[in-house]
């Protein structure tokens, strides 16, 4: 079985973890949670820039090992044929990049390096038309400076080429965005294969 990679990105309070769920619970498959979230919770939300590039390599750690969940659940051929071949990514390393770049006006070489070797199948970009929520590490409250990294993101997007769809609107509005995308793909590889 081939897995499409599929990550969602975005500034904080997008609705990007909500959204990485509902498509594993639609799709019956997997998504690989934001590995910052943990780290943070676990030691302070004080940070250093040395810190972002540890998260960086255990949040590529945990993405391979929910691959490694796919392969395992594909090859049972009963619980495979329930399952779409789809891993629902919250955070990438353009994330670590723009949260480096933002913070400390520099990226780690090895988070760069990641991006250029690592390949994804579509990225679903959070617009911040959302209300934002607080929680105990959310930074950025203001509507400017979401927007700002809103723009960093789009800007990164534009200038690659795996294909992105903009997400926006209340979560429903989200949702049925994400599945059209996500359906999009799948039949661009279906007709792929009939070729």
């Amino acid at each position: 079985m081939s897995i499409k990679k599929i990550v969602i990105v975005g500034p904080e309070s997008t609705g990007k973890t909500t959204l990485c769920r509902q498509l594993a619970t639609h799709y019956h498959s997997l998504y690989c949670p934001e590995y910052a979230r943990e780290y943070l919770l676990t030691h302070g939300k004080s940070y250093e820039y040395d810190d972002l590039l540890t998260i960086a390599k255990a949040q590529l750690q945990q993405e391979d090992t929910c691959i490694q969940q796919l392969l395992g659940i594909s090859a049972n051929r009963t619980a495979a044929k329930s399952i779409h071949p789809y891993l629902f990514i919250d955070t990438d390393m353009y994330v670590m990049k723009v949260w480096c770049e933002f913070v400390f006006d520099q990226c780690h070489k090895w988070i760069l390096d990641q991006i250029t070797e690592r390949r994804y199948d579509l990225y679903l970009l959070c617009k911040p038309d959302l209300p934002w929520v607080k929680d105990e590490l959310r930074e950025y409250p203001d509507l400017e400076r979401r927007l700002k990294l809103y723009h960093y993101y789009k800007d990164l997007l534009v200038h690659q080429a795996t294909p992105w769809a903009e997400i926006s609107g209340n979560y429903e509005e989200r949702l049925q965005q994400a599945i059209a995308a996500t359906d999009a793909l799948y039949r661009g590889r279906m007709a792929e294969q009939e070729m």
